[in-house]
């Protein structure tokens, strides 16, 4: 017998919820299916049956876990991660080079489905995956050479087309707290609070020598742009080595475009040297990836270790919450040492100068 899902207990309240959104008549909740555990919102797949489709097809849910947020609260009043994610993508809707689900809808009322939640349509492709990493198993090391350098480049193209996207116009403003400029110091300082929190006093010397470095070489503050937060292969649906679709926006933030690509490159770092896996035949080294990105962007923003080092720091303390996340819920125990002892921790040491 098929175990019950835990959203069964919603299926009438969420069917009807689809039915005003999709204009398709009568909707019947066919299937709940759980792809993976999330560490931010939990994603389902949700396979639905109605008139618009003349059949069953699928959509995405995504919902928010009761725990506070995994990344730092960027501004008063953007705690809820899917409600982030879903005004990103709404008003990232039709941005020139950057290939999105649609949308269905919010819903911040937790009573349809126990806390807020968006829906999106599903799009079919091919995602590279953390484990094993996409570097050392999967289509991406079955692929030709000009596939793999293909992929490398559409995504970095991908995320400069997110950069020159105008948040202005957007209204994406609320992303920025009052009386705080989006300047990269604004971040260094919020992740270095938010990481010592989670930290709760435990001493971590790769972190800490990391700011050490970073305080004492801030760079000149580049011009703010819409920063997509998580920046990665992984991140992106492929369709035939070209993005389909671009995913996980809570993350996101007014900030130098410098911080993203940092973020980006770091976990090329990362799932190469840091992992130990070799670069394969046709895959970009990350001078070729900045120079692609460059050219993309319009504009040269110079050197991007300072950037690099930054990204890896902020990993360090993401896995810190992570862990704590998971300590919370029973999972590890509390005297574990996996918050320290990881390949987030691996990679800053690697990337650190000196």
């Amino acid at each position: 017998m098929t175990e019950p899902h835990p959203l069964d207990q919603y299926r009438l309240g969420f069917a009807a919820w689809l039915a005003d959104r999709l204009d398709a008549g009568p909707v019947e909740i066919v299937a709940f299916d759980d792809p993976k555990s999330g560490y931010s919102a939990e994603t389902t797949m949700v396979t639905v049956a109605s008139g618009r489709h003349g059949g069953q097809h699928r959509l995405v849910l995504r919902r928010e876990t009761p725990e506070p947020p995994v990344y730092p609260v960027q501004a008063p009043g953007t705690d809820i991660e899917i409600s982030i994610q879903y005004r990103v993508m709404d008003a990232l809707h039709g941005a020139d080079g950057v290939p999105l689900a649609t949308l269905i809808g919010f819903e911040h009322d937790p009573a349809i489905l126990g806390a807020p939640f968006f829906v999106m349509e599903f799009v079919d492709g091919q995602v590279p995956v953390e484990d094993p990493i996409y570097t050392s198993a999967g289509f991406f090391v079955d692929a030709t050479p000009d596939q793999r350098r293909t992929l490398v480049d559409r995504g970095v193209a991908a995320m400069a087309a997110v950069h020159r996207f105008d948040w202005q116009a957007a209204d994406l403003g609320w992303l920025i707290p009052r009386d705080h400029s989006p300047t990269t110091r604004r971040q260094l300082e919020l992740w270095e609070h938010f990481t010592r929190t989670e930290l709760d006093g435990r001493v971590h010397p790769g972190f800490d020598r990391a700011l050490e470095y970073l305080w004492a070489d801030l760079p000149p503050e580049g011009t703010p742009a819409l920063a997509w937060g998580d920046p990665r292969p992984g991140n992106i649906i492929w369709r035939e080595f070209e993005p389909a679709c671009l995913t996980d926006f809570e993350a996101a933030a007014i900030a130098p475009p410098e911080v993203d690509l940092g973020w980006w490159l770091m976990f090329d770092h990362w799932s190469h040297e840091t992992m130990g896996v070799p670069r394969l035949e046709g895959e970009p080294t990350r001078p070729e990836q900045r120079n692609r990105y460059y050219d993309a962007l319009g504009r040269d923003l110079g050197d991007t270790t300072w950037f690099e080092v930054f990204a890896a720091a902020r990993y360090c303390g993401i896995v810190v919450r992570v862990m704590n996340r998971l300590v919370d819920r029973g999972v590890m125990p509390a005297d574990h040492t996996i918050w320290l002892e990881n390949p987030a921790t691996d990679c800053l040491d690697l990337l650190l100068p000196g």
